[in-house]
């Protein structure tokens, strides 16, 4: 298929350096690019680093505003009471 497609700067310099280091035709890096970018990826764009299950939370991270709320009270009221 022909197509024309528009490069950001920083993706055309990408594309450059993998023809010279790798003798590839435009057309060839390219689709080397696109292959490698959508090849398996089950990962949504926009989430470049893979997540992690960290167990349950210690506290009911539901009401997690209230919390720091309370937090910033108790701060707020420990230096009053150092007179700061």
């Amino acid at each position: 298929m022909r197509t024309t497609v528009t490069l950001d700067p920083d993706v055309e310099s990408l594309i450059r350096r993998a023809m010279r280091e790798r003798g590839l035709t435009f057309k060839e890096a390219i689709n080397e690019a696109i292959r490698a970018g959508t090849a398996g990826s089950s990962r949504p764009v926009g989430r470049p680093f893979p997540t992690a299950d960290m167990g349950e939370p210690l506290i009911d991270v539901t009401k997690a505003l209230r919390l720091a709320g309370e937090l910033e009270d108790q701060e707020l009221a420990a230096r009053l009471a150092r007179g700061a």
